[in-house]
């Protein structure tokens, strides 16, 4: 189990990482190539404009990964015993309910019908959809991840 956290943590690292050099890396090039060689690029406002929306879903998988997703927790923290118990039950069924039904199954739904393309660097728009349903799978391991540690550190500490 720590391993494939490990190796999860290591992806998602990696892929936030590139997006964002990617992202610094052609921004200068398109401020470079706009004001120094007056002859501004065409991709790149596109490639940036996709990168973004790629970098944003992985850095909100990343979260749910590392548990620091926004959360309003008004009634959990008042919330005592059984009941604080069943309500973290219930929140955690839906988030899991609405990143299977909404990031998975939606994605793979908007992927698999889509049939235009980007304007300017013509790639299939159904590759670029497919970020929805792969971080909607990170979520997901994410989540699990975190239910078999809370899991066996609760065995672990009645045991002790």
């Amino acid at each position: 189990m720590k391993s494939l956290e490990k190796f999860l943590d290591a992806v998602m690292r990696f892929l936030m990482a590139l997006s964002m050099f990617i992202l610094v890396a052609f921004g200068t090039w398109q401020i470079f190539s706009r004001w120094v060689l007056k002859d501004p690029s065409t991709f790149t406002d596109e490639l940036l404009r996709y990168v973004l929306i790629i970098a944003g879903m992985i850095g909100s998988a990343y979260c749910f990964y590392r548990d620091e997703h926004l959360a309003l927790t008004l009634i959990t923290d008042k919330a005592r015993g059984p009941f604080k118990f069943i309500l973290n039950i219930f929140i955690e069924a839906c988030i899991l309910f609405f990143v299977v039904y909404v990031f998975i199954y939606g994605g793979m739904k908007l992927s698999n019908t889509a049939t235009n393309v980007s304007s300017v660097m013509r790639i299939p728009m159904k590759t670029l959809y497919l970020i929805e349903p792969l971080c909607g799978v990170m979520i997901v391991i994410a989540r699990l991840l975190r239910y078999a540690q809370a899991l066996t550190s609760k065995k672990g500490g009645e045991n002790s």
